[in-house]
């Protein structure tokens, strides 16, 4: 199968080095000298790397045939895709592929259902869960270990234990009968004198 490891950003230089938008835990592995990339484009239906680089915290690679700013600026853009075997897994303990996660059922640690883990948004500091509850609103959730102690594969299931508050539905229809609504008609006026004034 196919999955998504990176999306072709600007040109750097003038020699057609492109910077890469990386979405895998493994650019290292996936862009390495030699591997293949699939793309979705009907001109450049593969590009091979030629080399790989670090610069400034950014993935810089050359690819065959793409020897100037002009041709980089042509493939700008392209998502770039991987072929995997479907049992592969990553090479550390605690990593996972985007494709093992979604679909698993998300719940707090007492079981109380959270929705379902529906996509890995891969993001400079940490990935992020996007979690879809079941009135279809997202909820993104740090993919820490403290916020995520476990991933139960088997078991189909993550376990989160999100910060105070992210939970919350934002959208909650207001407490009618709360005195302390300042749109509430029948609220009480703060601040007032005994004369009314204030």
């Amino acid at each position: 199968m196919r999955v998504v490891v990176g999306r072709l950003g600007r040109a750097h230089g003038i020699r057609g080095d492109l910077s890469v938008e990386v979405r895998t835990d493994e650019p290292d592995r996936r862009f390495e000298a030699g591997a293949v990339l699939y793309t979705d484009s009907a001109i450049h239906p593969t590009l091979t790397v030629e080399w790989m680089r670090w610069h400034s915290g950014r993935l810089l690679v050359h690819l065959v045939g793409v020897d100037d700013r002009t041709a980089a600026e042509a493939v700008r853009g392209t998502t770039l895709e991987v072929d995997v075997v479907d049992d592969e897994l990553p090479e550390g303990d605690d990593e996972y592929y985007d494709r093992q996660l979604v679909g698993l059922r998300v719940e707090e640690a007492d079981g109380t259902l959270v929705g379902e883990l529906t996509e890995i948004s891969h993001l400079p500091a940490h990935d992020m869960l996007v979690v879809t509850r079941a009135d279809d609103t997202e909820v993104l959730i740090p993919f820490i270990s403290e916020f995520v102690p476990l991933v139960d594969l088997e078991g189909r299931r993550v376990v989160v234990t999100p910060p105070a508050g992210l939970l919350v539905d934002l959208d909650a229809p207001d407490d009618p009968d709360d005195p302390d609504d300042p749109d509430d008609p029948d609220a009480p006026e703060g601040d007032q004198g005994p004369d009314g004034s204030g």
